[in-house]
């Protein structure tokens, strides 16, 4: 099932100026100059500080599937800070952020209206006070239920009640069954 947070995570790294290093050995010499000790990236990887240091010096080239897909997640979190800010900056001042999913979408009106649960595919551009407030809650260590509120909240504003000339009782929309989510500053 896909995830806000992988979402979110993969739309700040297409701001990305330069690739993340290609080899294990330069991705592991990039994560100690990071952390300033073997030992701690041992820690992380959940391998021996030996391996560590055998990956920086060239000593072993081809890491397991696993420990690969690890190394590669925690560069990636780490590569090119700077960039990385500047582009959640940009989406949470003047450009917004754009969602797009398919998704099953509930929502409570009225009694009288239809507020049935159904699959929508929906691309949608959200305001800046959006992705403002998804970035805020994704660093602050929101759980994947509360940043599917917070989107399901820039839904009801912006697609729903199209900024308050329809559907003004809307009370409440939720996401139920994520098949797809992706965001693109």
């Amino acid at each position: 099932m896909p995830t806000f947070q992988d979402g979110l995570e993969q739309a700040v790294q297409k701001a990305f100026t330069r690739p993340i290093p290609k080899s294990a050995g330069a991705q592991m010499r990039y994560l100690v100059k990071q952390y300033k000790s073997t030992k701690q990236v041992a820690q992380m990887l959940r391998i021996s500080q030996r391996t560590v240091e055998r990956y920086v010096k060239d000593q072993i080239k081809k890491p397991r599937k696993d420990l690969a897909q690890r190394l590669e997640r925690e560069v990636k979190k780490r590569w090119q800070p700077q960039i990385r800010q500047r582009a959640k900056e940009t989406a949470a001042t003047s450009e917004g952020i754009v969602i797009d999913f398919r998704a099953r979408l509930g929502y409570t009106a009225p009694i009288g209206s239809t507020d049935q649960d159904r699959i929508r595919h929906l691309t949608v551009a959200l305001p800046p006070q959006y992705a403002a407030r998804l970035f805020t809650a994704q660093e602050q260590g929101a759980t994947e239920r509360q940043l599917q509120e917070i989107a399901a909240d820039a839904l009801k504003e912006v697609y729903f009640q199209d900024g308050g000339r329809r559907a003004g009782s809307l009370e409440e929309v939720r996401f139920t069954d994520v098949e797809h989510i992706e965001f693109e500053l």
